[in-house]
Parts: C-alpha cells; sequence; structure tokens
C-alpha cells in the first residue's frame, strides 16, 4: 500500500468508501503532511500554494472528529468571503454525503439574516462562515459555540488583510478552551504568526511550495507605458492573438475593474466585472456566468477573486502588477491548476496606470 493513498489513513470506513467513488486515491502533497498530524489531533498551521487540495485535508479532519449522534455545532470553518466559504462548505458536504445525517451550514454576509435563523433553530453539525456574520450570530445569540471540537481558519493572511482580526478576536472568546485549531495560509508573515500563537497550542507546521513549478505555469512580461490607454490596447492585442477560452484579468482597483471590462464589452468582448462594490447578488450571477462559460473574460480585484474555484482558467492577465509577491502568487495559481497547464502575462512599466 503506497503510504500517500487515502486508504494508508485511519479513516471512517465511510470516508473511505467515498473517497474511492470520487476517484480521490492519492492524496495531494498538503494532505499528505497535514493530515496525520490533524488525525492525531495536533493543532496544524500549514501554508500551501492555491489548489493544493487544503480543503479535503481539513474536511476530512473535522469529518472524522464528528459525532453525528450529537447534533450540536462540533466544527467552525471561518473563510474570507463568502465565496469561498459556500466552496468550502459544498467540499464538505462532497466528502461527508456516505455519512448519514450530517449537516452542514454556511453563515456568510451578503445573505439575508432572517432564512439563517431558521437554519440555526433546526440545527447544525458544522458551520462555515465569514466572521462577520459569525460575530453576529454569537451576539445575537442564535449561534452556540459551547460543543466546538476543531476550529478552522482559511486562508488566514486574507482575513487579516480585510480587517477581520477584532472579530477573529471576539469569536475566540465564544469557543471552549479545549479544542483543535488548524490554519491555512498562504504565508507565514508575522502578522500571522502571531495570530497563530494566539490561537494554536503547539502547532505542528506544515509548509509547501508557495511558487508554481514552471512547467504547468508559463508566465511572460510586457513592458507598455504607464497610462491607460496603452494598457488597454495590449489587453485586447493579447485577447485576440492568445485566444484563450477562458481569461481571467487581475487588477488593483474597482474602478479599474469596472473601466477595463467596459473596454473590452464595447470592443465585442465577453466580459464581466467582479468587485466589492457589486451586489452579492450580482456577484453571485457573475461567477455563475465565468464558470459556465456564457463569458469568457472575467476582471476583478484580488478581493473579489480570492478563494473562487473555477476549473480550467487557460489565462491571468496581470493588468497592473500585484503589490505584494505573495499575491502575484495567487493570482497566476488561478491556471496551471491541480497538475494542468496554464498562461500568466503581466503587464509591467515604470509608470503606474491612472
Amino acid at each position: 500500500m503506497n503510504t500517500n493513498d487515502f486508504s494508508s489513513l485511519n479513516l471512517r470506513p465511510e470516508l473511505l468508501e467515498n473517497l474511492a467513488t470520487l476517484d480521490f486515491h492519492t492524496m495531494t502533497e498538503v494532505q499528505a503532511k497535514a493530515l496525520p498530524l490533524i488525525l492525531a489531533g495536533r493543532d496544524v498551521i500549514a501554508q500551501a500554494k492555491t489548489g493544493s487540495g487544503k480543503t479535503a485535508a481539513f474536511a476530512l479532519g473535522l469529518l472524522q472528529n464528528l459525532d453525528v449522534k450529537r447534533f450540536r455545532v462540533q466544527a467552525l470553518v471561518l473563510c474570507p468571503t463568502r465565496e469561498l466559504a459556500d466552496q468550502v462548505g459544498q467540499e464538505i458536504r462532497r466528502l461527508a454525503r456516505a455519512v448519514h445525517n450530517i449537516k452542514v451550514l454556511t453563515l456568510c454576509g451578503g445573505a439575508p439574516f432572517g432564512p439563517q435563523l431558521g437554519s440555526l433553530e433546526h440545527g447544525a453539525h458544522i458551520v462555515v462562515g465569514t466572521p462577520g456574520r459569525i460575530e453576529e450570530h454569537l451576539v445575537k445569540g442564535s449561534l452556540k459555540l459551547d460543543d466546538i471540537n476543531t476550529l478552522v481558519l482559511d486562508e488566514a493572511d486574507r482575513m487579516l488583510d480585510m480587517g477581520f482580526q477584532p472579530a477573529l478576536d471576539a469569536i475566540l472568546g465564544y469557543l471552549p478552551e479545549r479544542r483543535q485549531n488548524l490554519l491555512f495560509s498562504a504565508t507565514f508573515a508575522p502578522p500571522i504568526r502571531a495570530i497563530a500563537e494566539r490561537f494554536l497550542q503547539d502547532p505542528a507546521k506544515v509548509e509547501l511550495q508557495s511558487t508554481h513549478d514552471q512547467t504547468s505555469i508559463a508566465q511572460t512580461f510586457f513592458r507598455v507605458e504607464g497610462d491607460a490607454p496603452d494598457r488597454l490596447v495590449a489587453l485586447r492585442l493579447l485577447l485576440v492573438t492568445r485566444r484563450p477560452d477562458s481569461t481571467l484579468v487581475f487588477a488593483n482597483t474597482k474602478a479599474e475593474v469596472q473601466q477595463i471590462a467596459d473596454e473590452l464589452k464595447r470592443h465585442g468582448f465577453s466580459a464581466l466585472a467582479l468587485h466589492g462594490d457589486l451586489e452579492q447578488k450580482v456577484r453571485d450571477q457573475t461567477l455563475v456566468l465565468f464558470a459556465n462559460k456564457s463569458a469568457s473574460i472575467l476582471v476583478a480585484t484580488d478581493v473579489a477573486a480570492r478563494g473562487l474555484d473555477i476549473d480550467a482558467v487557460d489565462l491571468v492577465i496581470n493588468y497592473q502588477i500585484a503589490r505584494e509577491t505573495e499575491v502575484h502568487v495567487h493570482r497566476i495559481g488561478r491556471t496551471g491548476r491541480a497538475g494542468s497547464s496554464g498562461e500568466a502575462v503581466t503587464l509591467v512599466s515604470e509608470k503606474r496606470a491612472l
């Protein structure tokens, strides 16, 4: 038996059977390194690149630790965005489908509060949500975390970037002291180390390569003038010459995202904008249209695109170079996922576009 096979783990038979039906046999690197530690009950802080399989790593751990007969919230997964929380919730349900009567509830901002109250009244085993909305439910008393045995902070670095530190601190006060803590982050920057010291007890550290293999992602840099018109021309030429089926364009501001999408549509491209000024319903519709190939180009900010589970993105274009190296890694990681090949193009200049 291969030690990297899921069957080598001491998982519930129903979880192993379901993994086999999903054609999940061999663990990814993060799963092979983190899962044995998680199953042993250790607190874990893990760094892994986008698309590495980290969701299944912590999902299988919390499912293994679940007592289905106790209809109490036993696991809490915190995510920075509603899109990521929805994705994580769906993945947990998929991995748990062979375990009877498990209820996974997603609680996020941007969604009506009333239906969430009704769902909470019926109970749940696992709650996935954004820090702000989870804190709201705790303050109102509609969510009880007295029986939590597993806390997961997914993409903790982005949660801190988005200003969720106060909400995380507040949530911590509602949790029992005895619990397992799992923190997943793209970086081990000082703020992450600080939060790990406060949330985790003697954590095992799992660190993977944070960059992408050049054999899976071809990176190209094009020098352009700094003004917006030249960048927009360069962008259109890239789209015409590369002719990708699916393209994700990153810009640094919401205004740039909307301007780029409008300009591309004006020139006949099938382009959509995704940024924080859009209503949640519009953001959800935009993601569906891009995912089902009704639109071939998605222009987005980093915050809006963080955690999106979109397969087969052929081309990533950085309209503006990312302000941080880690953000650049996440951007280009939207292509070349799960061993497939992709291309990332970055427009650079000595001047910043207007």
